[in-house]
């Protein structure tokens, strides 16, 4: 049998960090702003506020929606239907979106053995999958419901993939757990599997492995691993835990000591470079490719 893998096909989303004590009591709305081009290494997407202050969308972006405590927020990284492997700058101050380069938030400690499958964080903030059928544009903001788990093992780092649904698609009321997208969407749970096994096989690198045997945990699983990498989130940015190359400057949590003005954020995002009209795409980026199974 073969395995068709296309180059993208994959929503992929961020959630938001800072805890639901530390936001208003109200629904916060952001913009976006581009600088550079985009489709080249010099591309940054930055975050502002609902007050259209710069603010980081790793640090400053409540965990919970304020509204309805059952959903969390996330920032859209990779739209679906999109190619690009964008993604929130970690290492750069503000952490805005830009595109990874190379071949091939809760945050995963790289230094925290899993217990379950005996692997260390990537360092990254956690990534989540929205079932949904609303597209969303890169840098969104939207409220999900968190539905399941899935262990991937990402060339021996722990990278949890929790599986959510955007509290906006018209039939996010059905989902309340995995067995729903199952009932629901036949089939979707494997493809999914499928996907993250084989992604990076077109560039030459093994196939992913997955903890639980490629099983789906459960809601309460996924909100368990959600809770635990917040707290390791919550260890850097009070600088009680090494974050390393983690740049945590942020303009909304007066505490921590990497706590920055807006006066500050705003001089930063200006000394990047002025939004220029994107190149083209090149045709390559929408090469298939057919692996033997």
């Amino acid at each position: 049998m073969r395995a068709i893998v296309r180059a993208v096909k994959r929503s992929r989303f961020l959630f938001g960090l800072r805890s639901e004590a530390e936001g208003k009591r109200m629904r916060h709305h952001y913009s976006k702003e581009e600088r550079g081009e985009l489709h080249s290494p010099n591309y940054l997407l930055y975050m502002k506020n609902s007050d259209g202050k710069y603010i980081s969308p790793f640090h400053d972006i409540p965990l919970h929606d304020v509204v309805e405590k059952t959903l969390v927020n996330m920032v859209v990284e990779v739209p679906c239907w999109t190619n690009a492997k964008m993604e929130i700058a970690t290492k750069m101050p503000l952490n805005p979106i830009k595109q990874d380069m190379k071949n091939g938030k809760t945050w995963e400690d790289p230094s925290h053995k899993d217990p379950c499958t005996n692997c260390c964080g990537d360092n990254d903030p956690i990534d989540v999958c929205d079932i949904g059928s609303k597209v969303c544009s890169c840098g969104d903001v939207i409220q999900v419901k968190v539905l399941g788990a899935l262990a991937l093992i990402d060339e021996g780092e722990m990278d949890w993939k929790i599986i959510a649904i955007n509290q906006e698609d018209p039939d996010a009321q059905m989902f309340n757990d995995i067995d729903d997208v199952r009932r629901y969407k036949p089939g979707y749970l494997e493809a999914t599997v499928n996907w993250f096994k084989l992604y990076k096989v077109p560039d030459g690198k093994p196939e992913n492995q997955l903890g639980f045997n490629g099983e789906f945990k459960n809601r309460d699983f996924a909100l368990g691993v959600i809770k635990s990498t917040h707290q390791y989130w919550c260890s850097i940015i009070y600088r009680k835990t090494d974050g390393g190359d983690i740049i945590c400057k942020n303009v909304s949590i007066s505490d921590s000591p990497f706590y920055c003005s807006h006066e500050e954020a705003e001089s930063l995002v200006h000394s990047a470079p002025k939004y220029v009209k994107p190149s083209p795409i090149p045709e390559e980026v929408n090469k298939w490719h057919f692996l033997n199974k």
